[in-house]
């Protein structure tokens, strides 16, 4: 008998529900596994018990991503841990879309100020700024030209806590086409979702948004799929990943571009797809056996 490990985080008032998380361990334990949830801060927790520890709902890492990363370090170190801590520390910095851009990959136009760099924001079109570590749309907001004072204050605030911000062109196509994300598990397409825009126009960036609105099922198309793989490919050292979402939108040309690939700690929404959901313990209880 395998013993699986499923990693979230303790509850809070800024922490979303993790739907699929008691679904999940329940469908491993019936599938043969010893499961359970454990959280991933707490000191009480021997991760050299499990033969695999798999990063499920850490909703909380995002402010506290050194602490995250280093206890990446520390569990992988004692068991398996999916995905890898090299995985890890690489994907929790936004900076990884400038990697993929680096390998080919088409992803949404993305400048980074890091603190001490002047507050440089766009004066002809709509733009989003938002932390390089955040989930969920935290400290996330679009602005207009014409609220440029509004952003700059944004910008210093993230340096003044040690953000770097990332700057982007709001991409218009997500108010008609909204996003989609493609969930990979074990290697293979699981399943999709088209979620609709998050970021209302005159939202404070630190008013809590709704992560993922209107969120429904989505057949992916060939160019998704495509560019999806291509983000999947370039992961630095080509590691093993067993699971993995990408975020896509539509550029001015019509075609997807990456907003984002979540390799840490994804949404699965087996609650949306719940025929996924035996496929994805399967393949937890394989990778645990190996």
């Amino acid at each position: 008998m395998v013993r699986v490990a499923l990693v979230t985080c303790a509850d809070g008032p800024d922490v979303a529900e993790d739907r699929d998380l008691p679904v999940l361990v329940r469908a491993l334990n019936e599938a043969g596994a010893e499961a359970s949830a454990e959280v991933w801060d707490d000191a009480g927790v021997d991760w050299a018990r499990f033969d695999l520890a798999v990063i499920r709902s850490t909703w909380d890492y995002s402010w506290r991503a050194a602490e995250f990363t280093a206890w990446a370090e520390r569990c992988g170190a004692l068991t398996r841990l999916a995905n890898p801590a090299d995985v890890v520390r690489w994907n929790t910095d936004k900076r990884y879309l400038a990697d993929l851009a680096a390998a080919g990959v088409p992803v949404v136009e993305t400048r980074y100020l890091a603190p001490g760099d002047a507050a440089d924001l766009p004066d002809d079109h709509e733009f989003v700024v938002k932390p390089a570590s955040g989930a969920g749309a935290r400290f996330a907001a679009r602005y207009t030209p014409e609220e440029h004072d509004t952003a700059v204050r944004h910008v210093r605030r993230m340096h003044d806590e040690g953000f770097t911000a990332m700057v982007q062109p709001y991409v218009r196509a997500i108010d008609s086409g909204g996003e989609r994300a493609l969930q990979f598990f074990g290697g293979k397409l699981l399943h999709a979702c088209r979620k609709g825009p998050v970021l209302a126009p005159g939202t404070p960036y630190d008013q809590r948004k709704t992560a993922h609105p209107g969120l429904t099922d989505w057949t992916a198309t060939a160019d998704e799929l495509a560019v999806a793989e291509a983000a999947l490919s370039a992961v630095p050292g080509a590691p093993e990943l067993l699971y993995a979402r990408v975020d896509l939108v539509d550029g001015d040309d019509g075609r997807p571009r990456v907003m984002e690939l979540e390799l840490v700690e994804p949404n699965l929404f087996l609650w949306l797809h719940p025929g996924s959901l035996p496929v994805v313990a399967e393949r937890i209880i394989e990778a645990a056996g190996r």
